[in-house]
């Protein structure tokens, strides 16, 4: 049973990131789905995070106006797609 735990837990860690929070503490970030689209502003919503596409990058935030930080390149989607005209709030909130 505990290794069925141990395991259930590892592979709900391998889809997100366990990051220090500014003042403390950790924070589990999802990991971006293998392919998204961005618009002129260069921003995608997903499971209640707000990414950044900037400069060829992701940053990663838990609000819109940030702080911003750098998502690890192992969380990036593996496909970038630019959208026709401009849409902040897509993906899922």
């Amino acid at each position: 049973m505990k290794g069925m735990m141990i395991v259930t837990m590892a592979l709900a860690l391998s889809s997100c990131i366990v990051a220090n929070r500014r003042g403390g503490g950790v924070e589990v970030v999802p990991i971006l789905p293998l392919s998204v689209e961005v618009y002129d502003d260069n921003y995608y919503a997903h499971n209640g995070y707000h990414y950044f596409y900037v400069g060829d990058s992701w940053l990663y935030s838990t609000s819109y106006g940030g702080p911003r930080m750098s998502l690890p390149r192992s969380h990036w989607p593996k496909n970038t797609r630019r959208g026709n005209g401009r849409g902040r709030g897509h993906g899922k909130h």
